[in-house]
C-alpha cells in the first residue's frame, strides 16, 4: 500500500468563495440569491453601469424580454425594501469579454450594504475588502479615492461636459502632461491646472498622501472629502500584507458613485480583482431613498495567478487490481468515507488529481 499527499479538495474559486462567505457572514451579512433571469428593462435603463456593452436576452413565454443577468447590484437595489440591508452573495454573471466579442460566465463573490451609510459602515466594508484581498494573497494593494473630492474640483474648474470627460479620461490614464496641456488650451487657471496635474502624479500610502491632498483643496466640498478619507484611514485596522494607497486614477464614471471608491490588486494580475465603493446615486436613480456601499471579487481571475493550482478531484483514489476482492474494495471505500473523506475507486490510475492514492492487491 502506498500513500501520496495532494493539495485541498475544492477548485480554487470554490474554496475562495467558501472562505469569503465565511468572512462576510461572520460580520452579519445575510446570503442573497437571485434569479438567473431579470426583466431586460432593469439593465436597459442603466446600461452604462453594467460592465460590457452587450446583454444576452430572450423572450419569456408571456412575451416579456428577459436578460441573462449581467450584474448583481441592480437586482439587490430593485429588491431593497427599507432599513439597513447587509447581504453577501456568490453569483455567476454573464457578460461579453470585450475585444473577443464572446460572452463569458463570470463567478463573483461580494457584499452590499443599502440604507444608512455612516463612517462605521464604510470602515467595516473597507476592512472586509482588505480582508478579502488578504485571503487571496499575502501581498495586496487596496487603492482608495473620493468621488466627492473630484466633484469639488470639477465645480471649481467650471468646464464644459466634453472637457470634464476629457479631464477624467486623462486622470484615469495618469497623463499629467496632457492634463496640463488641456487646461492651458481651455484657459483653465494655472492653480487649477496644477491641481489636476498633481492628482495624476499622486500615488502612495494613504495617510501620507492625505497631507498632500489637503493642500490641494479649493472649496469646502474638497476639504470635507479629505476629512472623511482621513477619518476612515484612522479607523482602519488593516492586517499585515495589505497596503492602502491613495490613487485618483481608479475613478472613471462619476454618474453612479458618491464618496469613497476603491479597487484591490494582487501580484500577478494587471487588472483589479476587487472593485467597489459608495453608489448612492445609482440607488436614487432607481427610485430608492437610501445610501449604498459594496464591492465584488472577480473569482474568475484566480486562475490567472502564477501560483494557481488545480485542486483535487477526491481526497483518496482507491486503486484495485484484477484479483482484488470487490467486497473488500467496497468495505475499504466505505470505511474511508465514514471518516469524512471523499473516495474514488477504479481499476487504473488516470490523470486526475487526488489527495491520496491507495492500492489494493494485484497489478
Amino acid at each position: 500500500m502506498r500513500t501520496e499527499t495532494g493539495n485541498g479538495l475544492f477548485e480554487r474559486s470554490e474554496a475562495m468563495e467558501h472562505s469569503l462567505r465565511k468572512l462576510y457572514t461572520s460580520y452579519g451579512y445575510r446570503l442573497y440569491k437571485m434569479s438567473k433571469f431579470e426583466p431586460y428593462d432593469l439593465y436597459l435603463q442603466h446600461r452604462s453601469f453594467v460592465t460590457g456593452g452587450h446583454i444576452l436576452t430572450f423572450t419569456d413565454t408571456d412575451g416579456r424580454l428577459m436578460a441573462l443577468k449581467p450584474d448583481v447590484t441592480l437586482s439587490v437595489i430593485k429588491n431593497y425594501r427599507g432599513g439597513q440591508q447587509k447581504i453577501c452573495y456568490h453569483e455567476n454573471v454573464y457578460r461579453d469579454a470585450g475585444a473577443s466579442h464572446e460572452f463569458r460566465e463570470i463567478p463573483q463573490a461580494g457584499l452590499e450594504c443599502i440604507g444608512e451609510i455612516d463612517l462605521y459602515t464604510q470602515a467595516e466594508v473597507l476592512t472586509l475588502a482588505a480582508e478579502s484581498l488578504r485571503l487571496i494573497s499575502e501581498n495586496a494593494i487596496l487603492d482608495i479615492a473620493s468621488v466627492e473630492f473630484i466633484g469639488g474640483l470639477l465645480e471649481a474648474t467650471s468646464a464644459s461636459e466634453g472637457v470634464r470627460q476629457e479631464l477624467m479620461r486623462l486622470l484615469h490614464e495618469k497623463n499629467a502632461h496632457n492634463l496640463h496641456q488641456l487646461c492651458r488650451r481651455e484657459n483653465v487657471p494655472e492653480p487649477l491646472a496644477r491641481v489636476w496635474q498633481k492628482l495624476a502624479q499622486m500615488y502612495g500610502p494613504a495617510q501620507t498622501m492625505l497631507q498632500e491632498l489637503s493642500a490641494l483643496c479649493l472649496n469646502d466640498r474638497m476639504r470635507q472629502a479629505v476629512g472623511e478619507l482621513g477619518t476612515l484611514c484612522a479607523l482602519l485596522k488593516i492586517a499585515p500584507g495589505v497596503s492602502v494607497n491613495l490613487d485618483f486614477s481608479i475613478l472613471q464614471d462619476l454618474t453612479y458613485y458618491n464618496g469613497l471608491v476603491f479597487k484591490g490588486f494582487v501580484p500577478g494580475l494587471h487588472a483589479s480583482i476587487l472593485s467597489g465603493g459608495r453608489y448612492g446615486n445609482l440607488v436614487r436613480k432607481l427610485g430608492k431613498n437610501a445610501g449604498a456601499i459594496g464591492f465584488a471579487v472577480y473569482l474568475d481571475l484566480l486562475s490567472q495567478l502564477p501560483n494557481a493550482e488545480r485542486g483535487v478531484d477526491a481526497d483518496v483514489l482507491l486503486l484495485y487490481g484484477a484479483d482484488a476482492d470487490p467486497a473488500k474494495v467496497l468495505e475499504k471505500a466505505a470505511e474511508m468515507r465514514a471518516s469524512g473523506l471523499s473516495v474514488r475507486a477504479q481499476r487504473q490510475e488516470d490523470a486526475g488529481h487526488y489527495g491520496r492514492v491507495v492500492r489494493m492487491g494485484g497489478d
